[in-house]
């Protein structure tokens, strides 16, 4: 019965440590690396071109992060 108890417990920390896996942020990530390469080469606008280096930066800083997370 204690046992029973135990895997109650566990099994909100098992839906929680569901977000933080590795596949999802990597695709993400992935999104946001594409999408700042596309802003940096676009002709039309010169504010997408400035942000275009910072959001190239955050797609690989995330693309770092979620590739320590478990599968």
């Amino acid at each position: 019965m204690k046992a029973d108890i135990h895997i109650c417990a566990q099994a909100p920390q098992r839906e929680r440590i569901r977000v933080f896996r590795r596949a999802p942020w990597e695709a993400a990530a992935t999104v946001v690396i594409a999408a700042g390469v596309v802003m940096l080469m676009q002709p039309f606008s010169i504010t997408l071109y400035g942000w275009s280096f910072a959001m190239t930066l955050a797609g690989i800083a995330t693309f770092m992060v979620g590739s320590k997370l478990p599968e």
